[in-house]
């Protein structure tokens, strides 16, 4: 099935579509941002991910026969026509024609501030609402749970190992891709490999060992297969006399100019058995053998692991970071901003609730990030037409307001960079592998400044924020 596929959007985007269409709204321009609007996993940040994903979709964005003919089926609740053949008409000519700005993949973001702008006809900005955001929301969630668990696991290797439980082979590519951006050094997925360029890593199962009479014969048929791979499974059975017997293989491969390179825990007391083959290892000059360990890992069981005293030296994880286990949704959205009107002048527009939280905020934003020396002091979100002055001024966007001054900074940098213009995508796709290292740059430079619950600071730009209560007022029943 090719997911890069225009009907891959949620319905109403269509009927929404259809109405413009319809009331001649459809080429007016419209501005557009996606947010999240709580960062995940009671942390204080996530890492943005899966902007090359979406420029494959965007790029590949069109109307095919077989699409338009499926739209023309599509019938009202009274079983006439839903579509006319002139919007169909409109969408087999129609080519993706937008300007998009985000903030490159890798980067860290905050609760509020888009992680992507688009700005174009009102038709097709509608109509990619719902694949932006499966594609942002999805990868930004397991790149932030990735990055989480391997700060626990404190510069230990961690390997992605949750292709079997991942919701189906797009979300397994998409977790593999994303959780290599997060921090893991390598995937069991292959098809991810090969797709994406992250090293693949994997030994055996259970399953071959039980294929043999006994674990002595299986550890030694591995041996004799893929000398070079000595990594081996050890609790099929009794787990220390698994460890014993791959010491008797890695005694073997030694003569043949091979080692052990390491063993695998995947059931019991994990501390207590690496402990113990660490002993083993050790006593048998195994001491640069690795001890990886799986079994439903997370940040919190890696963390108490540590915490016992474990002899773990590589981590496998695989359900709870490929489903994002603990909170398995970033909750982004996308909101109309602003709404450009016949005499070619910018319409704010904004949602209101009752919970302060998502009231939307107008305008065609950029973020600005702020810093004095190396150290991060705060992002603001600024209006392009209503500009930012020198000495910034800034309302938080946190539960209870207060004013953020930027007048004696060293430097800024704006976040959003342009990726699409008019519809061509006039920026580069990264390499993974510079997405994987500016992460980790971003996270050295955060967190020599905050701890796990420290709040960063977001504010909108004194000019916009009175923008947004002028119009709250405007829009609020009295």
């Amino acid at each position: 099935m090719n997911t890069y596929n225009p009907l891959l959007t949620d319905f109403y985007q269509f009927t929404m579509a259809y109405g413009y269409f319809k009331l001649n709204m459809h080429e007016k321009r419209a501005n557009f941002h996606l947010i999240f609007r709580k960062t995940p996993f009671k942390g204080n940040y996530a890492i943005a991910c899966g902007l090359e994903s979406i420029a494959q979709y965007l790029s590949a964005w069109h109307f095919s026969p077989k699409e338009l003919d499926y739209l023309a089926k599509l019938k009202t609740p009274k079983g006439n026509v839903l579509f006319s053949l002139d919007f169909l008409d409109y969408l087999s000519k129609v080519r993706f024609s937008c300007d998009v700005e985000a903030i490159p993949e890798g980067n860290l973001v905050f609760a509020n501030t888009p992680l992507l702008r688009i700005e174009g006809p009102l038709l097709q900005c509608q109509l990619l609402e719902s694949p932006l955001l499966n594609i942002l929301n999805f990868q930004t969630l397991i790149a932030t749970k990735t990055s989480r668990i391997c700060r626990a696991a404190s510069g230990d290797p961690v390997i992605e190992f949750g292709m079997r439980r991942a919701q189906g082979p797009d979300g397994a590519l998409s977790a593999s891709r994303a959780s290599y951006v997060g921090g893991c050094v390598a995937t069991s997925n292959t098809l991810a490999g090969l797709l994406y360029g992250i090293p693949v890593k994997g030994t055996h199962a259970h399953s071959w060992v039980t294929a043999f009479p006994s674990e002595q014969e299986a550890f030694s048929a591995y041996a004799k297969v893929l000398p070079e791979n000595g990594v081996y499974l050890v609790d099929t059975f009794d787990t220390l006399q698994g460890v014993k017997e791959a010491i008797a293989i890695g005694h073997r491969l030694r003569k043949n100019g091979n080692d052990l390179l390491g063993i695998r825990l995947d059931s019991g007391d994990l501390a207590q058995l690496s402990i113990a083959a660490r002993e083993l290892l050790d006593h048998a000059g195994f001491e640069n053998t690795n001890i990886l360990a799986s079994n439903s890992l997370d940040e919190y069981v890696i963390t108490d692991l540590k915490n016992q005293g474990a002899k773990i030296s590589s981590w496998g994880v695989g359900t709870n970071l490929s489903t994002a286990f603990d909170q398995p949704a970033l909750d982004g959205v996308y909101k109309l901003s602003a709404l450009q009107n016949d005499q070619g002048e910018w319409d704010y527009k904004l949602k209101l609730s009752d919970s302060p939280s998502k009231i939307s905020n107008p305008g065609r934003h950029q973020v600005r990030r702020f810093f004095v020396g190396e150290r991060w002091v705060g992002d603001v979100l600024f209006d392009l037409s209503l500009g930012v002055k020198d000495n910034v001024h800034a309302i938080s966007l946190s539960s209870t307001p207060e004013e953020l001054s930027y007048a004696d900074v060293d430097g800024f940098t704006d976040l959003l960079e342009p990726i699409f213009k008019a519809g061509k995508q006039i920026r580069a796709n990264e390499s993974i592998h510079l997405l994987r290292n500016r992460r980790a740059d971003e996270l050295n430079t955060f967190w020599k400044q905050y701890n796990d619950t420290a709040i960063y600071p977001i504010g909108l730009e004194k000019n916009l924020y009175q923008l947004k209560q002028k119009l709250i007022r405007m829009y609020k029943p009295t």
